[in-house]
């Protein structure tokens, strides 16, 4: 399976998901727990590098592994790769950071598990069952 057509998908996928997420869905929840750490704007370019290694990293470590493998299997392995990531992220700002929320680890340690799942789990899918 080549790289740019599952990394297109997920890319859609996760963007889709991920403003949805964070534009609607948790903007109250951020904004209560982080409002004194957030930027007025977001720094675009700090968001689309990050967008391309995470994207990257779960086209390799989830989707091209996936293959030859179950959609459980993908979503699974999408779950564990979210989580992993999620929770080095927001237990290293536990750790380090004064006052970082627990409530903010959690849901977003949830949230990670859930997208890394479902971004996986639809890239796999679309790029084996599409011209």
């Amino acid at each position: 399976m080549a790289y740019l057509k599952p990394f297109l998908l997920a890319a859609a996928a996760f963007t889709a998901l991920d403003l949805l997420w964070l534009g609607v869905v948790a903007r109250g929840i951020y904004a209560r727990y982080l409002g004194q750490h957030m930027r007025p704007s977001t720094d675009w370019v700090a968001a689309i590098l990050f967008y391309i290694i995470f994207l990257s990293g779960i086209i390799y470590f989830v989707v091209q592994p996936g293959t030859n493998n179950s959609g459980t299997a993908v979503l699974l392995r999408g779950a564990f790769f979210g989580m992993v990531a999620y929770s080095t992220y927001e237990l290293t700002n536990r750790a380090v950071l004064q006052d970082w929320p627990w409530p903010i680890v959690l849901i977003d340690i949830a949230w990670g598990t859930v997208l890394c799942a479902l971004v996986g789990w639809f890239s796999w899918y679309f790029s084996q069952n599409t011209a």
